[in-house]
C-alpha cells in the first residue's frame, strides 16, 4: 500500500508516494548536542510562507578517493558535470543553476560550455558544505537550496522539480530528498545507500548497509526496500546552521552527511520516485552508463 500527498503549486498539481507499510516509528532522533534542540526549535513551526527563490547548485570537486577526476569524466564524448548541468537546467522550479567547484579545471570546463561557476574552497568536508559556500557568495537572496548529485548524468529534472515542490509545502521540514525502489543486487553494496522513512514521509534513516535487516539475514524479496538517489534539498537558512553543528557519531559512522540532520532532531522530507539510479561511483560505472545511453539513444 502507499500513501499519496497532493501538493498545489504555483498552479500545478504533484502527487508524491511513500511506502506505508505498517512498521512502527519506535522514537524521534536523539540530540547529538544541547544546542541542537534550541536550534531545531526554530524550525518546528507551521508558517504557510511559499519558499519560491531556488537555486540548483552542482558540487564538482576534482580530489575524490574513489574516481580522482570523476567529474571531468568522458560519457559518449562529453564531461559528467555538462551532462548533468544539462539535465538539470531542465527543471522548471531553478531560479538559477551553478556548478560550485575548488578546481580550476573543472570550473574551465564548466564555463566552456556556458555555466555558472562558482570557486570554493578546499576545506569544504562534503557536498552540503560547498553548496553553503556557494550560496554566500551568491548576490541574489534563495528561499531553498537543492543539492544536484555531480554524478547522476541521467537525472530526470522532474524529480528536481519534485523534491523543491515537497519541501516547499512541507513548512516542518528543513530538507528534502528522493528515493525510488532498491534493486535485489544493489542491497550489499555501500555505495548505494539505503532509506527508511515513516507512514508521512519523514525520513527515519540511512545507510550503506541493508536497511530494515530481518532476523534471516538475508533480504526479502517481498520487501519494498528503498534507495537514496543522493539529490537534496535545503531551507536556505537551515545551511547556516548545518556548517556550525559537529559531526555526529552516525554520521561519521556511515560517512553519510544526511544522518547529522537526523541525529539533531530535524525532519527530512521523502518523496518515492520511479527512477533507475545511475550514479557513476568508480571507473567501471562509466561503461555501464554509455551502453545504457546507446540502448536508449541518448546522446
Amino acid at each position: 500500500m502507499e500513501t499519496e500527498s497532493t501538493a498545489v503549486t504555483g498552479g500545478d498539481t504533484t502527487t508524491y508516494s511513500w511506502p506505508a507499510n505498517g512498521v512502527a516509528v519506535y522514537g524521534a532522533a536523539i540530540t547529538a548536542a544541547a544546542m541542537a534542540v534550541g536550534y531545531a526549535a526554530l524550525y518546528v513551526r507551521r508558517s504557510a510562507k511559499f519558499r519560491s527563490q531556488v537555486v540548483g547548485i552542482i558540487p564538482a570537486r576534482y580530489a575524490s578517493s574513489r574516481f580522482q577526476g570523476k567529474p571531468l569524466v568522458r560519457i559518449l564524448g562529453k564531461p559528467m558535470i555538462q551532462r548533468t548541468w544539462e539535465r538539470a537546467k531542465l527543471a522548471t522550479t531553478l531560479s538559477q543553476l551553478v556548478v560550485a567547484t575548488d578546481d580550476e579545471r573543472i570550473a574551465e570546463c564548466c564555463r566552456g560550455f556556458g555555466a555558472d561557476v562558482v570557486m570554493t574552497s578546499e576545506s569544504c568536508r562534503n557536498g552540503t558544505e560547498r553548496c553553503y559556500e556557494a550560496l554566500l557568495s551568491l548576490e541574489k537572496k534563495f528561499d531553498i537550496v537543492i543539492n544536484i548529485q555531480g554524478d547522476e548524468p541521467l537525472i530526470e529534472p522532474e524529480i528536481i522539480d519534485g523534491v523543491v515542490k515537497v519541501l516547499q509545502v512541507s513548512p516542518d521540514a528543513v530538507f528534502s530528498t528522493a528515493v525510488t525502489s532498491l534493486k535485489a543486487e544493489d542491497a550489499s553494496d555501500p555505495n548505494r545507500v539505503k532509506c527508511v522513512v515513516d507512514n508521512c514521509g519523514y525520513a527515519i534513516y540511512f545507510s550503506r548497509g541493508l536497511v530494515p535487516f530481518n532476523k534471516s539475514g538475508k533480504v526479502n524479496p517481498q520487501f519494498p526496500y528503498l534507495l537514496h538517489l543522493g539529490i537534496q534539498s535545503y531551507e536556505a537558512k537551515f545551511l547556516k546552521l548545518y556548517t556550525e553543528l559537529s559531526p555526529t557519531p552516525l554520521q561519521l559512522e556511515e560517512d553519510l552527511e544526511q544522518l547529522k540532520v537526523l541525529e539533531n532532531g530535524y525532519k527530512m522530507k521523502v518523496i518515492k520516485v520511479d527512477h533507475d539510479a545511475h550514479g557513476v561511483d568508480t571507473p567501471e560505472d562509466v561503461e555501464k552508463i554509455e551502453s545504457l545511453m546507446r540502448e536508449r539513444n541518448l546522446s
